[in-house]
């Protein structure tokens, strides 16, 4: 068991593990009994909220899988713990925050850990939920036939510094091959973002769209001044930070149809597209 007693009250429900793959040794926390829904959390690391959306996933009869990649497990947000995380990130070299056209070297390890964790939970196969700098993981786990229910919260990787990197997956183009076989023999991958994100620009589901076609379905929530439910213009994170967890919000919204989309998928045997809102 690993423990944090800093922030141990946020997680202390969940049970925490370490699991090697690769040579690396990571904290897993894990809650609820069913199919795997491995959630990747964004940066500072698995805040109260990341942990809160892991709970919503295991009740919907799914077990919650939540790797430890950077941060203190159960610390809340602050500009001091942004600033912590983000300088070892961007100089680790597990995660490309730069390059584009390629798959960050972690992913090798979550997709161990995906296969792991279908053998442990059985199902159909396992979700996978990425969020801002995690965002664009959850499509190249899905070159692994366990991955059945990929979805990119506010993708972020690579940095949007150009308009070429606005635009790229953040992965090899050989993943991006597999992907779309993937997708078209009928797995289907569900994008989420503001459509005033500073970080995950549209540029990129128009990237996912053009790659992907009607196997790739978005949901852009309205940020944009003056929007109707007052969400900010630099509003982020859909599930966790600026989620308005208040029924008839588009946040919320957007949450049932995670949730909603993995009940399909892993719980409930469909196809995961059936409650799906469609796009142009």
């Amino acid at each position: 068991m690993v423990k944090y007693p800093e922030h141990g009250e946020a997680l202390s429900d969940f049970t925490c593990t370490r699991t090697t793959f690769l040579g690396k040794t990571r904290a897993v926390y894990r809650m609820g009994a069913g199919p795997a829904v491995i959630v990747m959390a964004e940066v500072p690391g698995i805040t109260p909220k990341v942990a809160d959306f892991a709970r919503k996933v295991a009740g919907l009869g799914c077990t919650a899988v939540m790797p430890h990649l950077f941060g203190r497990p159960g610390e809340p947000p602050s500009k001091e713990a942004i600033a912590k995380t983000m300088g070892p990130v961007c100089i680790s070299r597990e995660f490309t925050v730069l390059a584009t056209r390629r798959t960050s070297p972690v992913i090798a390890w979550l997709r161990e850990l995906a296969r792991q964790e279908h053998g442990r939970c059985g199902g159909p196969g396992v979700g996978a939920v990425g969020m801002c700098l995690t965002g664009g993981f959850a499509l190249a786990m899905m070159v692994d036939d366990a991955v059945v229910a990929p979805v990119l919260s506010q993708p972020s990787l690579p940095f949007p510094v150009s308009r070429r990197h606005r635009a790229d997956l953040g992965i090899s183009d050989s993943d991006l091959t597999r992907v779309k076989e993937r997708v078209a023999d009928g797995t289907c991958v569900l994008g989420l973002r503001f459509s005033h994100d500073p970080f995950c620009f549209a540029e990129r589901f128009d990237r996912l769209r053009a790659e992907l076609g009607d196997g790739f379905v978005a949901v852009e929530i309205d940020s944009s001044p003056g929007n109707p439910f007052g969400h900010p213009r630099q509003a982020h994170s859909v599930l966790t930070e600026h989620l308005d967890d208040r029924p008839g919000t588009p946040t919320r919204a957007a949450l049932d149809t995670v949730l909603d989309f993995f009940t399909d998928r892993l719980v409930g045997g469909g196809d995961g597209t059936d409650r799906l809102p469609m796009h142009d």
